[in-house]
């Protein structure tokens, strides 16, 4: 009885309410290091031409994602299922660990910011933590990995106590700074930024510095496809978009006004060099230390839940996809405590992993966010795609005027050119870096067709795995010979 009336409360959630859910599943970490990651490629003009690039397509992508709920209600495995329903079972195989992957790096960039936020914090473990790029850094970081392996295996799960507590530490921080901002705005330091150096001599053009905004805009709206998993809350299907536009709209007025209010603070090449978190840097170079404390503090335990969510995000994943046989059956048992831990431990695993090779790179930090928004496009853009021949075959349509299909179509249409425009934005590193990833992992899927006696390869799968595979031996070379370098 409890249940059901819980489930009706929970069927009757108004606009307002429904708003906060979608924004609180876009709202994470990446908030926090838009300053310096904007001021390191563009001023003003480029900020808002890019959050207007990324705005629009994030937009579309959040109705494909709401439609696709709408239309195919049987296909809720996660959003590597519109792959290998749309395009086969190998590109829904590829789309399932490039999604993983992404939230592994995710992960890994999540421990890395807690790292450097702590050497801020404490300047006497500066020398140790360094920007989480340092052994003692890895250490840390890969003991956190494995103390919330065992946690999650005991089956803890995120509670809304939990929720409202990284909720808060979210939003707070960022509030005040916006509030603070707007006092000691300076003006003609924000008319020294406009141009961003699109103006002088041998600048790069506003086109180039936009472009190299693309992956971080990616990166703080990823969690955008979970405002479609909100329909089933309302009481009227009219809300859920009410909602996902007010939502979306009001994520996007936050982070275009944390990134080009900073510009108001300091000069661009000062952001650019600030240490992340740079909104902690920014709010201190305004009102002093205390600011960058408070934002720094705040941080840290809103990332520590983020990455709970995340890592449970990441094992649920690789747990459906066994599920539906296109992973190795052990990736789907679960404990007595019903937790997949199998899926737990590689994912811990491989997030581990990442955090090894980061000691490797430089800026460590910005490689963690690029890679989990570049592993995270394939998946999207399939999606996209999927959409786009859902709706030309007008599946799901039977009862929907043909304006509506229309109208679903062309935004298909728009979404998957904005997110192939994002591989290419991404540039031919991180395309190498993934069939890297890739290739290897499609043992996976050969013992996956080899438990069920299935056929390993269509034609179009075997050209697939052809491409990755040579994509991946390309960028070992490459890498190898010192051409690419991390």
């Amino acid at each position: 009885m409890a249940t059901e009336t819980a489930q009706h409360r929970a069927a009757t959630l108004s606009v307002p309410a429904l708003t906060a859910m979608v924004v609180g599943s876009m709202v994470g970490a990446g908030v926090f290091q838009l300053p310096a990651r904007f001021a390191g490629e563009t001023g003003v003009y480029g900020a808002l031409i890019a959050w207007t690039i990324a705005g629009l397509g994030m937009l579309t992508l959040a109705f494909v994602f709401q439609n696709l709920a709408v239309r195919q209600p049987h296909l809720d495995n996660g959003i590597y299922v519109y792959a290998r329903t749309g395009f086969g079972v190998y590109p829904g195989f590829l789309s399932a660990i490039g999604f993983w992957a992404s939230a592994c790096a995710g992960n890994a960039f999540y421990l890395v910011l807690i790292m450097s936020t702590l050497s801020q914090l404490f300047p006497g473990l500066a020398p140790v933590l360094g920007e989480g790029d340092t052994w003692p850094a890895f250490l840390a970081s890969a003991a956190l990995v494995w103390g919330f392996y065992l946690l999650i295996r005991r089956g803890v799960k995120e509670a809304a106590a939990v929720n409202a507590v990284v909720t808060v530490a979210k939003i707070l921080p960022l509030a005040l700074f916006l509030v603070l901002l707007v006092f000691f705005f300076d003006g003609q330091v924000f008319r020294d930024n406009l141009a961003g150096g699109a103006d002088l001599p041998g600048g790069e053009s506003l086109f180039q510095q936009v472009q190299g905004t693309m992956l971080v805009t990616v990166f703080v709206f990823l969690g955008i496809e979970g405002a479609s998993v909100y329909s089933r809350y309302a009481a009227r299907r009219k809300d859920v978009g009410r909602a996902t536009v007010l939502g979306f709209l009001s994520v996007l007025s936050l982070f275009a006004s944390i990134s080009i209010l900073s510009y108001g603070i300091l000069p661009k090449a000062e952001i650019a060099q600030l240490q992340q978190p740079s909104v902690g840097g920014v709010l201190e170079a305004a009102v002093g230390p205390w600011g960058g404390t408070f934002i720094r503090v705040g941080l840290i335990v809103a990332v520590l839940g983020a990455y709970l969510a995340w890592q449970l995000l990441a094992a649920d994943v690789l747990f459906a996809a066994a599920r539906d046989h296109d992973l190795p059956a052990h990736l789907a048992r679960v404990n007595r405590r019903e937790v997949p831990e199998n899926a737990v431990l590689w994912t811990s695993v491989f997030a581990t992993a990442i955090l090894f090779a980061v000691q490797f790179v430089s800026e460590a930090l910005d490689f963690t966010l690029d890679l989990t928004a570049a592993l995270a496009l394939t998946p999207l853009a399939l999606t996209s795609a999927f959409a786009v021949k859902v709706a030309l075959a007008r599946d799901g349509y039977q009862d929907a005027a043909p304006r509506e299909r229309t109208r679903e179509l062309v935004v298909a249409v728009l979404s998957t050119i904005y997110t192939l425009f994002l591989v290419w934005a991404a540039g031919y590193l991180f395309l190498f870096l993934a069939c890297i990833l890739l290739a290897p992992a499609t043992i996976l899927y050969v013992v996956a067709r080899r438990e069920r006696d299935a056929r390993l390869f269509t034609g179009s799968g075997l050209a697939i795995f052809v491409a990755v595979l040579a994509f991946a031996v390309v960028g070992i070379v490459l890498l190898a010979n010192g051409t690419v370098q991390l």
